[in-house]
């Protein structure tokens, strides 16, 4: 029987994007197919679980009209099903007086993305927020708050089930035959699944997904591994919110920081390493044709070219405990190495396109039959619903 959706992969995004279209028609046929023998096991198990507010991303973006929109659905959504989360808030500091500028800009580019609740404090004023950390002047932002996306995902899965949509895990994409202009077949290791339209929500692997239609994809994702730390359960009195150092506005990373977690911890981290493999959780982890696609990419040799002496810095934060100490060090003096245990790491897709550009926003490629979602960084998490919803008003244009 021929399905009319086939979304492909069980991470956040998949799972809000077929929860979407079977609350926006009901009825419709639904299968949603996901590799790995579980949902949410890549980037939306391995993050740590912050519900952005929007404050960094270019107003007018996809990014920020998708994380604005999407925060205040999550909270709707948790808030009906149960699901535990915590508006702590968070602190942006600014530790050298020449990131005095880029945080107010930040603050200037928080109020245009309507975060009118956001206050510029001082250096006393953030001490009473948190007495151990070091800054001149920082942006408090009360709407940063914590939960735990696999419990998110975990609950879309059982309402697409209930809402009659099927989930089938175990199920690895070989191919994808575009048939004509409304049907489509895609080869798995299951067998042959055939639906009017496709939906690629494949993340860390949506650019080979995509060339199966698109063979001259014109962008390429590099994987980043992010590796963390938490604070020793005695020493989590160390920090009360969030702590956020500024960011680098010419690197789509946000830099080490302590978040604390919904389960009461505090994790430490990430730094941002190249990965040698698309599933690299590891220092050792390594994949030969995916290290080899990655570095035959012109996009990343320009990447590499341009940010190498970043890279060296992320790379020895890696393998020094000493150097992502002193990284910390910036927000908390106090912490020392001893307070540090590992706690695990996350890969992120970072899109690439061929001239060497980081891909900052949300991208989509169409065709008849078929929706990639080619970038879907940090904020996706907190954006899911409202990016679901976005695919999904593309998607029924075509039924």
């Amino acid at each position: 029987m021929q399905n009319d959706c086939i979304v492909i992969g069980g991470g956040i995004v998949g799972l809000a994007t077929a929860y979407t279209l079977l609350k926006e028609k009901p009825g419709m046929k639904i299968l949603l197919i996901e590799k790995e023998d579980q949902i949410a096991k890549h980037q939306t198990g391995n993050n740590s679980g912050v519900i952005h507010s929007g404050l960094y991303y270019k107003p007018g973006s996809l990014k920020a009209t998708n994380c604005i929109e999407g925060y205040n659905m999550l909270l709707e959504f948790a808030k009906e099903n149960a699901i535990p989360f915590d508006l702590c808030g968070k602190v942006v500091v600014a530790t050298q007086q020449n990131q005095l500028p880029i945080l107010k800009n930040l603050y200037q580019r928080g109020l245009e993305n309507g975060l009118v609740e956001n206050r510029m404090i001082t250096a006393s004023e953030l001490r009473e927020i948190e007495p151990h950390c070091n800054g001149l002047e920082a942006i408090k932002v009360p709407y940063t708050g914590i939960i735990d996306y696999k419990l998110v995902s975990e609950k879309l899965a059982e309402l697409i089930k209930s809402s009659g949509g099927e989930i089938k895990t175990s199920t690895k994409v070989l191919n994808i035959r575009l048939m004509n202009d409304s049907d489509a077949i895609v080869e798995t290791t299951q067998g042959e699944f055939s639906a009017k339209l496709i939906i690629n929500c494949a993340g860390l692997y949506s650019d080979k997904i995509a060339s199966m239609t698109h063979p001259d994809i014109d962008v390429r994702i590099i994987p980043f591994r992010g590796e963390y730390y938490k604070l020793r359960d005695e020493r989590r009195s160390l920090v009360n919110t969030l702590i956020y150092p500024v960011p680098d506005p010419n690197f789509p990373f946000l830099g080490v920081h302590f978040t604390k977690m919904i389960d009461g911890g505090v994790e430490a981290g990430p730094n941002a390493v190249f990965a040698f493999s698309r599933e690299g959780y590891t220092r050792t982890s390594f994949n030969a044709s995916e290290f080899w696609g990655s570095l035959s990419w012109p996009g990343f040799r320009k990447v590499a070219t341009k940010y190498w002496k970043t890279g060296v810095g992320e790379y020895y934060r890696s393998f020094s405990k000493s150097a992502f100490t002193k990284a910390l060090q910036e927000l908390i003096p106090e912490v020392q190495k001893d307070d540090l245990v590992p706690a695990g790491a996350g890969v992120r897709a970072q899109a690439c396109d061929r001239n060497g550009g980081l891909i900052d926003d949300f991208l989509f490629l169409e065709k008849s039959s078929v929706i990639h979602v080619l970038n879907a960084p940090s904020p996706a998490a907190t954006s899911s619903l409202a990016i679901g919803k976005t695919i999904s008003s593309m998607a029924l244009k075509r039924f």
